[in-house]
């Protein structure tokens, strides 16, 4: 009998307020006992399908769903296709959805949504790029509250009050070159943090992790042209390292911080 292939993971904790932990696996064999964890378990099947039982019910992920699992509650997993599945789970801490949320995720872990499902996917995609903090608060401050609309559907959403979004505006700018978390400028501003990215990017048309990356690009042009190395304009303007600088620049301006320096006048 050939040997079943090896199982692949990785787990890893990025600087993100109410993420406990990020982890991908691809599973061809292992099947998980029941357990429970005291985090929500946020999930999106890329290749196969899981079976699992939650609170005694038997569950599914079938293609584009978005499973969450709440806290405290035992489940188990096996692979539901002969090929096994692979997946991605971001664990949130309790109070980013809401302990008073437990009861209808038992009710109806499985949600399919494909605005969700893409938005959850975006999100991984920047949990795992090194000094993207901000935006990957941004969304995540989205998806929590698309989930908490499946949980607990609302009559409507309150108007975007322009005078916050110029209010945030001026807080990023004063900011420029600290590391800026969407928990504290929404403890500062008094406002929740899904309610300030749409409040601003229905302002200003781009959402507040883009604008402070092109505020940064415009001040590296300036530092670049003025002589300063690029390794000493990431580090002055708060990139995680010179080729976080490098990956937005090139983005947004179309050549290198470096290239853009040296055919300076």
């Amino acid at each position: 009998m050939p040997a079943a292939p090896p199982e692949e993971t990785t787990a890893w904790r990025p600087r993100v307020p109410g993420v406990v932990e990020v982890f991908h696996a691809h599973f061809t064999a292992h099947r998980y006992p029941m357990h429970v964890h005291d985090s929500w378990t946020l999930l999106i099947v890329d290749d196969g399908a899981v079976r699992y039982d939650l609170d005694r019910h038997h569950r599914g992920t079938p293609r584009d769903t978005v499973s969450l699992l709440p806290p405290h509650v035992p489940h188990n997993g096996s692979p539901a296709t002969e090929d096994g599945f692979r997946k991605r789970v971001v664990y949130l801490e309790l109070d980013r959805i809401g302990s008073e949320l437990i009861g209808p995720a038992v009710d109806g872990p499985d949600l399919a949504d494909p605005l969700l499902h893409r938005r959850v996917g975006q999100l991984h995609t920047v949990l795992g790029a090194p000094g993207e903090e901000l935006e990957a608060e941004s969304r995540l401050a989205l998806i929590a509250e698309r989930l908490r609309h499946h949980l607990r559907p609302r009559t409507g959403t309150p108007p975007p009050a322009p005078g916050l979004a110029h209010d945030l505006r001026d807080l990023l700018d004063a900011r420029l070159t600290e590391r800026t978390t969407l928990d504290a400028a929404a403890h500062r501003l008094h406002a929740h943090p899904a309610h300030l990215v749409r409040t601003f990017t229905a302002t200003f048309g781009l959402p507040p992790h883009q604008y402070l990356t092109a505020r940064r690009i415009d001040r590296a042009r300036h530092l670049l042209l003025d002589g300063h190395p690029p390794a000493a304009v990431a580090t002055t303007l708060g990139f995680h390292d010179q080729s976080h600088l490098t990956r937005h620049f090139r983005r947004i301006v179309g050549t290198t911080p470096g290239r853009f320096a040296r055919r300076r006048r």
